[in-house]
């Protein structure tokens, strides 16, 4: 059927109509594409051409600051030291060689790190960052950044380092820490991602070892956005990690300096021990070494000559030396004795230069002997012949645990490298370890501190601490972490006999004040100073030597133990002098100098020595006071 004129121009019409709607639809769309365009090709152009350049997300951890470290009033012993670094990461290097090659003509590179940086690319993943110069001055640092577009893979760095202001005085105390080895990752469960940052330090010996996971830290986190050549384009994100926690020592630093000084060039240590708290004044070893040499990796030169070196630098003889505790061990034997009834402060024992014991003969250093000798007198004139006969009525195993409860063949729990546990050896002890039996020789030796007994300095100074108190008084080296103050180490009574206690401080006192006590030569003039101690003299080799007729290393040992003041204790010293002969004649003025030093906390007065010696005195504080630190240094630190 034919359409009308009408129904064909309504159709028209509305034919019309429809392709206006497309069209106005088509060219709507048409203009939002066309925007949009413009938006991203004009306006984001920057953003898209970096995209186009092949940018990527980068992200890498950030290393916290390692905690520092504090003496008791806030004197910084560990801190942190800006420290300027290049390192390359090998994925983004391309030629490794030829951009070490641009980079050897802009700074100066070691050719040692060199090789170790190549041999390290070789072996760690890629992406992982390798140093290859190290301890660079600021201007290196900017001439690499300002090249930086040539140098793919090269990054300059800021970085802390850690640094020991003073040097020698604390090096057994609180170690020191170098770059991370293979070994360290090699003995590490699931070690901390930090540990793989180029030359990232950990702590290697002492306090900074030993708090290591305190020291560290956490990582925190960076985002950032680099293009194609591994150039840094934007920081996209940042999550600061914690740092590590500070830790204040309970050891005073003008003490320490003193106690190092003290002991001059002598194979020697000494501990000085706060009675009432069982804080570590002072815990000094000699000779030592600056810290600061092994931070970024000692040379072959130095290392040598510390380890040929016959006074042992490396080793912390405060804490890991052990020594025959010679006469100082007295005590022990006579406590116990005292303790088992065996023998009251009235007995005697005759004395003629030596006791025969199945047909074996142990000798007295008196070889005249001493006649007849009763406790006190046997302490102040080191009697062995009493202390023999001692060993006899009580037995080893009384005696042993006698030393253990007085800190004696006990591994102190303080943060320090390699702590001795010591020995006081029982008949147990010889059968598995020596596989023969206890004979009672053995005993007789022990009673004197020779043969097998075993002690360090720091277990003499806390045998001493704990009979001056009667208290079982702990060492303390850690006052506060992280602001949180630890518990004391004053301990809760022993449990010993008090009246016993007062005898053997009455002989100890003796030994310094009496005119015939083997330390009279080392007392102390004050009243209210006075100081109790006991001599020590430990062969080295089984025969009795004169010190010039053999050489250094066959010498006897020279030992010292004191509390002062006598009536009122507040601090304990112990000195062990390697080689040094005699402990009257070496080791007891080096533990009288200290003594006062500590209670005075400077140089005491030359009134406090006996008039002989004030010469000499006055001329040795000359020289010591400069060797001190400044004692208006930074006492405003994070620990105080």
């Amino acid at each position: 059927m034919r359409k009308t004129n009408t129904e064909k121009l309504t159709s028209q019409s509305l034919i019309s109509r429809r392709a206006l709607l497309v069209g106005g639809v088509q060219a709507a769309l048409v203009g939002v594409l066309g925007a949009r365009m413009h938006y991203l090709q004009v306006q984001e152009s920057d953003q898209f051409r970096f995209l186009a350049e092949e940018n990527r997300i980068k992200v890498s951890l950030i290393p916290p600051a390692r905690g520092e470290v504090f003496d008791r009033v806030g004197r910084s012993l560990a801190q942190n030291v800006p420290s300027y670094r290049i390192t390359i990461t090998r994925e983004n290097a391309g030629d490794v060689e030829e951009t070490l090659a641009r980079l050897g003509k802009l700074i100066s590179l070691d050719p040692n790190l060199l090789q170790e940086a190549r041999s390290q690319l070789e072996k760690r993943r890629g992406d992982t960052q390798i140093t290859i110069a190290d301890k660079i001055s600021w201007q290196e640092l900017t001439r690499v950044a300002a090249n930086a577009p040539a140098l793919p893979g090269v990054e300059p760095q800021v970085a802390l380092s850690r640094h020991y202001p003073l040097g020698a005085d604390f090096t057994h105390v609180i170690g020191y820490v170098g770059p991370v080895s293979d070994y360290d990752l090699g003995r590490i469960e699931n070690p901390d991602p930090l540990l793989t940052l180029p030359r990232f330090q950990i702590g290697k010996t002492g306090l900074e070892a030993r708090q290591e996971e305190d020291l560290r830290g956490k990582a925190g986190t960076l985002r950032v956005e680099v293009n194609a050549s591994g150039r840094e384009v934007r920081e996209l994100s940042r999550v600061e990690g914690n740092p590590g926690a500070d830790i204040q020592l309970t050891v005073d630093h003008m003490l320490q300096n003193y106690c190092q000084a003290r002991l001059g060039e002598e194979s020697a240590a000494a501990v000085v021990i706060d009675c009432n708290t069982g804080d570590l004044l002072a815990i000094a070893s000699s000779p030592a070494f600056d810290p600061n040499l092994f931070v970024n990796g000692i040379s072959v030169s130095d290392y040598t000559g510390l380890i040929e070196d016959d006074h042992r630098p490396l080793v912390s003889k405060s804490v890991q030396g052990t020594y025959p505790p010679g006469s100082t061990f007295k005590m022990v034997t006579a406590l116990a004795a005292l303790e088992a009834g065996i023998v009251s402060a009235e007995d005697s024992f005759r004395c003629k230069g030596h006791l025969e014991v199945y047909s074996q003969k142990f000798g007295c250093w008196k070889r005249s002997g001493h006649g007849n000798v009763g406790l006190v007198r046997a302490l102040r004139e080191s009697c062995d012949v009493y202390f023999y006969e001692l060993a006899l009525e009580t037995g080893i195993e009384r005696i042993s645990q006698m030393a253990r409860r007085l800190g004696i063949g006990v591994r102190h729990d303080i943060p320090m490298s390699a702590v001795a546990q010591g020995l006081a050896p029982t008949k147990d002890w010889k059968r598995s370890v020596r596989g023969a039996d206890w004979v009672i020789g053995d005993s007789v030796n022990a009673s004197i501190g020779q043969g097998f007994v075993l002690a360090s300095p720091l277990q003499l100074a806390v045998m001493t601490a704990r009979l001056a108190t009667g208290r079982e008084v702990t060492p303390r080296l850690i006052k506060r972490l992280n602001g949180i103050e630890q518990p004391s180490g004053a301990g809760a009574p022993l449990g010993l006999n008090e009246n016993h206690l007062r005898q053997i401080r009455r002989g100890m006192y003796e030994v310094v004040n009496h005119s015939s006590g083997t330390a009279r030569a080392s007392r102390i003039l004050s009243k209210d100073k006075l100081m109790a101690g006991k001599t020590g003299t430990s062969q080295v080799i089984s025969r009795r030597v004169k010190c010039d007729e053999v050489p250094w290393r066959q010498r006897d040992h020279a030992l010292f133990v004191n509390y002062a003041p006598y009536d009122a204790p507040q601090i304990a010293v112990s000195v062990v002098v390697e080689h040094g002969c005699g402990g009257s004649t070496t080791a007891a003025p080096i533990a009288r100098d200290i003594t006062l030093q500590a209670l005075y906390g400077d140089d005491p007065p030359l009134s406090e020595y006996p008039e002989r010696d004030r010469g000499r005195i006055d001329s040795q504080q000359r020289k010591l006071r400069a060797l001190r630190p400044p004692a208006d240094g930074n006492t405003t630190g994070r620990g105080a």
